[in-house]
Parts: structure tokens; C-alpha cells; sequence
């Protein structure tokens, strides 16, 4: 530590306790970071890949800061999952013990009268979540200046999970809440190991101010790939959509099971479906082989104990474990060496991929390996474009092609999210005790506010119809309050949630309930869907009963819902573009992953795609567009608006022909795209299923359309690619 400034800087107590520790040295980014924390004068922002050591970096300043004060202090640290406070209270305790300063753990599973002690003291370290922070401002509102009185940071960890969704407005309004409250700012530090943009990730953290940025090097670890090819032989499910036994998965689990045992690992397919699925596969591999089970699930929807007992089986050093698991996994829960990372489809994001990548060759010296698999359909005469395409081929090389060379998506931080401006609006008036409604506009929509983007003319919209359907009411001063509905919602424990649990649209044929799927685009009537093996026409949404009504249909490729939470980026299409146009062997394919590359690209170059962007596929047509899901969504509305059933798919946009011809279609995209801007209302003014987030049910019409259309289309992206669109499409007959 001789050579170390930053060690230095810290409480001698601290420098004690490190000693004791044996700790060698200062991490890069510590040495970077307790500079920059140690004032308190600054907001910070440290990105740094996993097992860096972030959390030292910002708590070990951040308890010198606190030791030096005469009066007491308090740390905020923000989390948005209870397993990682867990994990975190177990790795400060016994350095906070040493120092004397009390370290609370908070969230739904903490007792009462550890809350209860907390508030009578009020200093040390508070862990919390989102929706305990938000339980506290709404249950004790008039006394959130005095819990906060001594604070002197957030702590936001795994920042990357809160930029650009419901949870991460949520919180940008509660810690701009608690500032109002003390009339004061307070510093906010923020980790993660996934920030494509790191200008983009300090505007999130703090909108109107100089953020000073730590980025640490990357360790320049080895990365090991394999992906492995199978296919799936051709067996159409029959005429009730009844499931067919799948031959790839089985095998799949056979391969994982002999590689696999012996060591602690993580799977991710891309489904809950698919985690138990794979889950039961291995376990079954167990039974047949009688010896000890190693492979256990790990999903959102199992219970606490259940996630629990895979957690600990991961940190057990005596005995291997596995676990397969969605992304409940991918955030820095403390679960031990893990030896590699599996694959199972294409993933979600790069930055997905690359979040669980960090998990695997944490230990000096060990390479992080990631195992990829890939299931294709055979190509026979019934085969789809996208199957002779091998669009999951191509799609997952492209995803680790991007990974090799550093990139991942950059946040999606610009969406309006007007549905928590609602639970904000009602916490608020909670908090308040009542709320003037130029000082609610003030508090939430003011310019230094996380909802500025509203003008007071819709914010008065949003009060009047809140009105209308009783969240809201005003007593004869003015003063706004809670109405019928909202005073019930707001005594509920799920109103602190700013998100919507997963839910799922009915499938109904008929009168008969075919079964549910996750919807992750808009849906309009005639629009064909893809369920149980067979292809379907909507003929009906109903929002309010979250169901899709569908009649038997032919032909076509129709979209895909696949639930699994990405939305691909337009640089990830680009790449797939790129490895089609290309003859070079990735040595990171098996033999049948490589096959699938190449009669990827023989099908590409027999369509001539590299040219054509305009295939007809008799009733349908598709335009290649090479876009992003937002830019091909956008493009989806404009065509819809103009009279053609559209909608997104793998490869750019799919339409209804109508009895036009292709040529017919292509004057139509210059029409769209020498016109004028189409305004929000009229884009979307034949979607229906608009209402994605928690409170997008009591929006006004020309609000919902307007943060829909804030989160999902990028209209600026499609409108470029009209205007460079070919004048002569060559079509094609598939």
C-alpha cells in the first residue's frame, strides 16, 4: 500500500482494517474513485467491470466522509434487488462494526423492530430498494426531513437496471423528493459494470450537473466461445397445436450435462418456460445417472426460498452447483467463482451478454468462457425466410462479434414515463398531506424535476382526467387529494412498486382460450401473430380483459412474440448485415453452427438481399430495413396509418398486400416519406395495446400515445432510411 495516495486518504480505523484483511493493494478504480468521493462536494459516477471492487470504491470514501463529521451521518445505499442488500450488509458488517457505525438492512423480509431502531437513529449505512424507499416517503411524509437530516450520499448500485425503465424514473423522483424536502442536494454515487454511454448514464444520474466519471480499464482477461449449431427436424405441430417433442433441447441438455458437472456454472435460456424446461432435462440426466443433483432453477416467478436455496448451492465451496436462470442472476449478487456462462438462444442485448459474461473468470488468471447454443429449423419447401436465413445463427454471432470488440447497446433514457409520473403525482400528495396543484407541477415537472418534459397545459390534462376516473379530487381550497380509487390504491402494499409485474395477453380462438403470450410490440386489427405452430389474424383486442381474439389465417411469415425482454439494436442488425456479406470463418462456431452461417449466406446471396429490400411472399410482403425494433416499429405505424396491416418482424417490417402490388408499396413509402411528420395521435391512432406500464391505464389517450411513443419508436431513424431507400426494388418471389 506504500505506493498508494488514495489509502492514505482514508480513516486510519479503515487503513486498520484493511491491514488486517491483507488486503495488497488499492484496486484501479479506488485508487480513482476515493479522491474524487472523499469531499462530498460531487456527484460520481464508477464503471468498472464485475468484481472490480466498486462497492470499496464508493463505501470506503464514502465512511471516511462519515468518520470525519462531528455530527452523525448517514449513507443511502440504493439497490434494485433484496438479494444484493443481503449480500451487501454482509460484506459491510464487519467493516462497519469496526468503526463503530450501524449498518441497516431494508426491504420486505426485514423484521419490524430493526426498521423501528433504525428510525430512532437515523445515521450509519440504510440499504434499501426502490419500493421501500417509496413505503417511507408515502407512510412518514412529514418527517422525511428529519430521517434525512444527516445525509451525506446515495449510493445507487447496478445503475445500468434503473436508466430508462418505470423503476429508474421512480427513483430519480424520490431522491429529487427527499432533496426538495431537505432544500439541499445531496451527492449521488453510481455503479455499474454496463453503461454503453457513460454521458447518457450521468445526465440519468443527475440532469443539470457536472458528473465526474471513473471508468476502470478492463482487465484484458482471456475470453473463451464456443458456440454449438443443432437443428431441429422439420415436424409441424398438428391442427390443434398440440407441442411436439423437441429433439435439440434434449440434446442440448445431454451436452451441458457432461460439461457441465463438476463445476459451478450459470445457464440462461431466454423463457421461464425454458428454465424449467432445462432445468428438469438436467436433473432428469442426474436420476438417470444416480448421483447427487447439481442443477438447480433460479427465475422470478419461484419462490424466495426456492431462489434461496440456488443461491446458497452456488456458494457452497464443498459441492458444485449449476443454475439455470434468467436475468434474476445477471445483477451482482455475491454467488461465488463461477467457471463459465451458457447461452441458450440468442440473447436479449449485447449488454445482457455482457452483464453475464462479467460473472465468469473473476479469479486471476482463469479465463471467462461462454458457451452458446442454437437451435435452427431444417430447410425443406416449408421453410420460412427466417429460417433459411438462420436468423439465430447469424443474430447470436453477430451479438458476440459486438462483445468481442467492446460495444453494447447505449441506455434507452429517453422516454417520458408519464405512467410514474402518476404514482409519483399520488405518493406525493401522500407525502404532503395534500398538494397545491402549481407545487405538485413544481416538485415533479420543474426544470430541475425527473419529469420535465411535461408542459403545464398536460399536466393540467392529467389532473382533469385523473379527476374523472377518482384518483384524484380538489377540496374547495385548491388543495389536491386523493379521490375514491386512489386512496384505495395508495393503503395497498403494491402500489410501491412503480413497475408492472409480468402479464401476459389470452389467446382466444373461437370462445376457446388457446393460451397466453407476452406481447412486446403494438398489435392492430388484421395484424397476423404466431401461437401454437399455426398462424392466427387478430381480429380483436381488448386491453381492459387482456386478450387478443384471433381467427385461423394462411401464409406468410408472421411475427414472432418471444418474451424475451430485448429489443434489438439497429448496430446488431448492421453486424448480421455484414457477417451475411461475408466469407470469413468465425472460430468461435462448431462445425453446424458454421453450416447454419453458411446457408445463411447462400440463401442471403440467392435473394440477392444485398440489393433487394422488398420481398414479395405472396399475401405479405416484408421490407428489409436492417433497422433497430424502434425504427422498424415506427415504420410499422406509418404504414398502418396509411392502410396497411404492418408490423415489425426479425428482419425489418411485414405488411398485408391488400391487392396492392409491390410497386404500389414503394410509391407509398415515398409518399411517407416526402410527407409531413405524421404527429403522435395520428401515428398510432389504430394501436390499441398501448398500455405496457403499471399506471398507463388512468393516461389520458393523447398522453399514452405520447409515452408509448417517448419509450418504443424512433420515427427520426425510420424517416432516414425512407430517404435513402432504393427507387427500383427488384421483387422476389419466397
Amino acid at each position: 500500500m506504500t505506493a498508494s495516495q488514495a489509502f492514505f486518504q482514508l480513516d486510519e480505523r479503515i487503513q486498520r482494517f484493511l491491514w488486517v484483511e491483507q488486503w495488497e493493494e488499492l484496486r484501479d478504480v479506488q485508487e480513482l474513485a476515493i479522491p474524487l468521493i472523499l469531499p462530498g462536494d460531487r456527484d460520481v459516477l464508477i464503471a468498472a467491470a464485475t468484481a472490480a471492487g466498486k462497492t470499496e470504491a464508493a463505501f470506503l470514501p464514502a465512511l471516511t466522509h462519515m468518520l470525519a463529521k462531528e455530527t452523525p451521518s448517514l449513507v443511502v445505499y440504493i439497490s434494485p434487488l433484496k438479494a444484493l442488500i443481503n449480500d451487501q450488509f454482509g460484506r459491510l458488517e464487519r467493516l462497519c462494526e469496526s468503526l463503530e457505525i450501524p449498518v441497516w438492512p431494508w426491504h420486505g423480509d426485514v423484521s419490524a423492530t430493526l426498521k423501528t431502531r433504525f428510525h430512532r437513529a437515523r445515521q450509519g449505512v440504510l440499504l434499501i430498494t426502490p419500493e421501500s424507499l417509496e413505503a417511507m416517503l408515502c407512510n412518514r411524509g412529514s418527517a422525511v426531513g428529519s430521517i434525512f437530516e444527516c445525509i451525506t450520499f446515495f449510493v445507487i448500485d447496478e445503475l445500468h437496471a434503473f436508466i430508462g425503465n418505470e423503476r429508474g424514473k421512480q427513483l430519480q423522483s424520490l431522491m429529487h423528493r427527499i432533496e426538495s424536502a431537505l432544500t439541499r442536494r445531496v451527492p449521488r454515487v453510481a455503479l455499474s459494470a454496463t453503461l454503453g454511454d457513460m454521458q447518457i448514464a450521468a445526465r440519468f444520474l443527475r440532469s443539470d450537473s457536472n458528473v465526474s466519471m471513473v471508468v476502470a480499464a478492463a482487465t484484458g482477461a482471456t475470453l473463451k466461445i464456443l458456440v454449438r449449431g443443432f437443428e431441429e427436424p422439420s415436424n409441424p405441430a398438428d391442427q390443434l397445436g398440440q407441442e411436439i417433442t423437441e429433439r435439440a433441447p434434449i440434446e442440448i441438455a445431454k451436452h451441458l450435462y457432461r460439461s457441465l458437472r463438476g463445476s459451478n456454472n450459470l445457464v440462461f435460456p431466454n423463457s421461464r418456460r425454458e428454465v424449467e424446461r432445462y432445468t428438469h432435462l438436467l436433473r432428469e440426466q442426474s436420476d438417470q445417472a444416480r448421483v447427487a443433483n447439481e442443477f438447480w432453477p433460479h427465475h422470478g416467478n419461484l419462490s424466495r426460498e426456492i431462489r434461496t436455496d440456488t443461491e446458497a448451492a452456488l456458494k457452497r465451496k464443498d459441492q458444485p452447483a449449476t443454475a439455470i436462470c434468467t436475468n434474476t442472476l445477471e445483477l451482482g449478487i455475491d454467488i461465488g467463482h463461477v467457471q463459465s456462462v451458457t447461452q441458450i438462444g440468442t440473447p436479449p442485448t449485447v449488454a445482457s451478454l455482457r452483464q453475464r459474461m462479467g460473472r465468469s473468470g473473476r479469479r486471476k488468471g482463469e479465463p471467462a468462457i461462454l458457451r452458446g447454443f442454437v437451435i435452427e429449423g431444417a430447410i425443406d419447401a416449408q421453410a420460412s425466410l427466417a429460417t433459411r436465413l438462420r436468423l439465430d445463427t447469424v443474430q447470436m454471432a453477430a451479438s458476440i462479434s459486438l462483445l468481442i470488440e467492446g460495444w453494447f447497446e447505449p441506455p434507452a433514457a429517453h422516454g417520458l414515463h408519464l405512467s410514474t409520473l402518476i404514482q409519483q403525482l399520488l405518493s406525493a400528495i401522500a407525502q404532503h398531506g395534500g398538494l397545491q396543484a402549481g407545487a405538485a407541477f413544481r416538485l415533479l415537472c420543474g426544470p430541475d424535476a425527473p419529469f420535465n418534459g411535461l408542459s403545464k397545459r398536460d399536466f393540467a390534462a392529467l389532473l382533469s382526467h385523473l379527476g374523472s376516473i377518482e384518483l384524484l379530487t380538489q377540496d374547495s381550497s385548491g388543495l389536491l387529494l386523493h379521490g375514491r380509487l386512489g386512496d384505495k390504491f395508495v393503503n395497498h402494499y403494491t402500489f410501491y412498486a412503480a413497475f408492472m409485474g409480468d402479464e401476459e395477453f389470452r389467446v382466444v380462438a373461437g370462445g376457446k382460450t388457446l393460451g397466453t403470450l407476452p406481447v412486446d410490440q403494438l398489435l392492430t386489427v388484421c395484424q397476423r401473430i404466431l401461437f401454437a405452430g399455426r398462424t392466427w389474424l387478430v381480429e380483436d383486442i381488448d386491453d381492459t380483459q387482456k386478450a387478443i381474439y384471433v381467427s385461423p389465417a394462411k401464409g406468410g411469415a408472421p411475427p414472432l412474440f418471444s418474451g424475451s425482454g430485448g429489443r434489438v439494436h439497429t448496430r446488431v442488425r448492421q453486424r448480421m448485415r455484414e457477417l451475411y456479406e461475408s466469407d470469413a470463418v468465425l472460430p468461435y462456431l462448431d462445425a453446424m453452427a458454421q453450416r447454419h452461417l453458411e446457408e445463411g449466406r447462400s440463401s442471403y446471396q440467392a435473394i440477392s438481399l444485398s440489393e433487394r429490400w422488398l420481398v414479395d411472399q405472396g399475401s405479405t410482403g416484408l421490407i428489409i430495413t436492417w433497422l433497430g425494433d424502434s425504427a422498424n416499429e415506427a415504420l410499422a405505424c406509418m404504414l398502418n396509418r396509411q392502410g396497411v396491416p404492418s408490423s415489425i418482424g426479425r428482419l425489418g417490417v411485414e405488411f398485408e398486400k391488400k391487392e396492392r402490388s409491390l410497386d404500389e408499396i414503394l410509391d407509398l413509402l415515398g409518399d411517407i416519406g416526402s410527407d409531413v411528420i405524421p404527429s403522435t395521435d395520428e401515428l398510432l391512432a389504430g394501436a390499441k395495446n398501448l398500455q405496457r406500464e403499471k399506471w398507463d391505464w388512468a393516461l389520458p389517450l393523447e398522453l399514452l400515445r405520447r409515452s408509448y411513443d417517448s419509450s418504443c419508436l424512433d420515427v427520426a431513424e425510420a424517416r432516414q432510411w425512407l430517404g435513402r431507400i432504393p427507387g427500383e426494388p427488384l421483387p422476389v418471389g419466397i
